[in-house]
């Protein structure tokens, strides 16, 4: 099925939530099947699943696509200068709780970016609920951090510079938002056009708010504290994922990766199916049919 030809429109919702607003998109399928979680990355919005999720929604999927905390239309935790607030556990414990208040006791998250680390957390910590889980370009934050030492953590210095000291990277990214986040859209897409003008203004305008500016930036200051500590104590535990896991991340092509996604992720999980798309890191703009083919199997997968 080419997404180009799915023309289902989602339904948007809000959701007052343990002191926050969730706002989040349905996209209902014709017949009664999976439910299915898609979250989002930095530096984007629920936007990012403008393909994938009408074309599973045509497949009878129920897709529900949510704006992370702080990011797009949801707000930030009420105490938003409490890292742990912004903590991957925190999230997945809102996310979880807002699609169970739908009515939803079983279903399959599948997460981009910074949205697979919340999905990564939700099925740990959630393994009643969690159906299946998806996580795209991404990996857990305790082997993110050991891969790039050295001279790789160049290559990742906006994890550096986010999580710095409180008030210092969100007053230089305010100075010039246009240019930080464009830096992004231009330099990890591969395949040009995948992000359209109007689809990159948005992104722009909605991660360049001072309070989105924070709330991103106490993300990723969780990521390099509350998440690596939670994280730990799972490996120490030897906990592990007991739902089907998908990962996927982009083809490097000639330039060699500073770790092997697949050995990491079958350290976490027990059931795993991995594939690199020929694209660069925004996986669900620029290979969304490869993307949605492999969720689909994915939710056939016992």
């Amino acid at each position: 099925m080419s997404y180009a030809s799915v023309h289902i429109e989602p339904v948007t919702h809000r959701l007052d939530l343990d002191g926050q607003t969730l706002t989040y998109d349905i996209y209902d399928g014709p017949s009664d099947g999976a439910v299915v979680v898609l979250l989002h990355g930095f530096p984007q919005t629920r936007r990012a699943w403008r393909h994938v999720a009408p074309a599973l929604a045509a497949s009878g999927h129920t897709v529900i696509c949510p704006d992370l905390p702080g990011y797009g239309d949801s707000t930030s935790p009420a105490d938003a200068d409490d890292v742990a607030r912004f903590s991957k556990r925190a999230t997945a414990e809102v996310l979880v709780a807002a699609v169970r208040d739908l009515g939803h006791e079983r279903f399959a998250v599948v997460g981009h970016d910074r949205g697979g680390l919340v999905a990564l957390r939700a099925a740990l910590d959630h393994p009643r609920h969690v159906s299946h889980l998806g996580v795209l370009d991404v990996l857990p934050t305790p082997d993110n951090w050991q891969a790039l030492s050295g001279a790789s953590g160049v290559f990742a210095w906006h994890l550096f510079f986010l999580a710095g000291p409180a008030g210092l990277p969100e007053r230089l990214i305010g100075a010039d938002p246009e240019t930080f986040f464009g830096h992004f859209f231009q330099t990890w897409t591969r395949i040009p056009g995948a992000i359209d003008t109007p689809t990159r203004e948005h992104y722009v305008n909605a991660c360049g708010t001072p309070s989105a500016i924070h709330a991103i930036c106490q993300d990723y200051r969780a990521g390099a504290t509350v998440d690596l500590a939670d994280d730990a104590a799972d490996l120490r535990a030897g906990r592990v994922v007991q739902a089907p896991t998908l990962a996927l991340w982009q083809d490097p092509g000639d330039t060699p990766l500073p770790f092997d996604p697949e050995a990491v992720w079958k350290s976490w999980t027990i059931t795993l199916t991995t594939a690199a798309l020929p694209c660069g890191h925004f996986l669900p703009e620029e290979q969304p049919e490869r993307v949605t083919a492999a969720v689909t199997h994915l939710l056939a997968t016992s």
